[in-house]
């Protein structure tokens, strides 16, 4: 089921940006000629100035950036559907493996976490079914399995990191190539015009300012990722260790 979600949150986020590619790329040649004309006398709204600063750019780095944000929520979005469904009431989970324990041995403990979902109690569900091989042994599985349940958590966090440092990269990259464009219509023109340099550095700012404000979106994203992960982690290790005090309690 998570990895359909994933699927779908990225065919749409991809598509959205094939469009939104496409359309920049139509709108630049139209945008170009109706800059002659007269602007409109009203104020224009922060998403008409938004596609207006994008086209501005350019689609060519603009997009790239936009891709960049668009892969990068799609990841945010599916991971932190994925924590909060991985979310489990460790104490409720620690009472009921410990009541089944108690009357109905192992068999029904482990029943009791096959039917509980998240990380937690899978990781008990390992240690009790190493349970008839002693406590350390049980110990060792739970420690085991909790490292594969934390690579289950952590997963594809690592790209949106990628995408926070490559959108201002790319953003930097598209001011230096905007400049360069810019030094060179100031060479073929042999004088150095206020409106022919202002429009070339605007043009190339413009790609950096859009570059950074995907970053900031990204990040706030990619904090709230990790700080859910490392809260799942940690409950992950205090039930462990419930656990253990749980089955060293039972052999006794």
């Amino acid at each position: 089921m998570r990895k359909l979600i994933f699927v779908f949150a990225m065919f749409g986020f991809i598509a959205t940006a094939s469009a939104t590619v496409s359309t920049a790329n139509t709108a630049t040649t139209a945008y170009a000629t109706l800059q002659d004309e007269e602007a409109p006398a009203q104020s224009a709204s922060f998403t008409q100035e938004l596609k207006k600063r994008f086209i501005e750019g350019g689609p060519g780095f603009m997009g790239i950036v936009l891709i960049c944000l668009i892969l990068g929520l799609a990841i945010s979005i599916e991971r932190i559907i994925f924590l909060n469904l991985a979310t489990t009431n460790t104490k409720k989970l620690t009472d009921g493996v410990e009541e089944a324990l108690s009357s109905g041995g192992v068999d029904a403990a482990k029943e009791f976490c096959r039917s509980t979902k998240g990380p937690v109690a899978s990781i008990f569900y390992q240690g009790l079914d190493r349970m008839d091989e002693g406590v350390e042994s049980a110990e060792k599985a739970v420690v085991a399995y909790g490292g594969v349940q934390m690579g289950q958590l952590e997963k594809n966090v690592s790209w949106i990191s990628l995408f926070i440092a490559l959108a201002p990269m790319l953003g930097f990259m598209g001011t230096v190539i905007g400049m360069i464009q810019a030094f060179d219509k100031i060479e073929a023109a042999g004088d150095m015009q206020p409106s022919l340099v202002a429009g070339g550095i605007k043009v190339a700012l413009l790609t950096t300012v859009f570059g950074l404000i995907v970053a900031i979106i990204l990040q706030v994203f990619y904090n709230y990722i990790v700080a859910k992960i490392d809260s799942i982690v940690n409950d992950m290790e205090d039930a462990s260790i419930t656990l253990i005090d749980i089955l060293v309690s039972q052999k006794k």
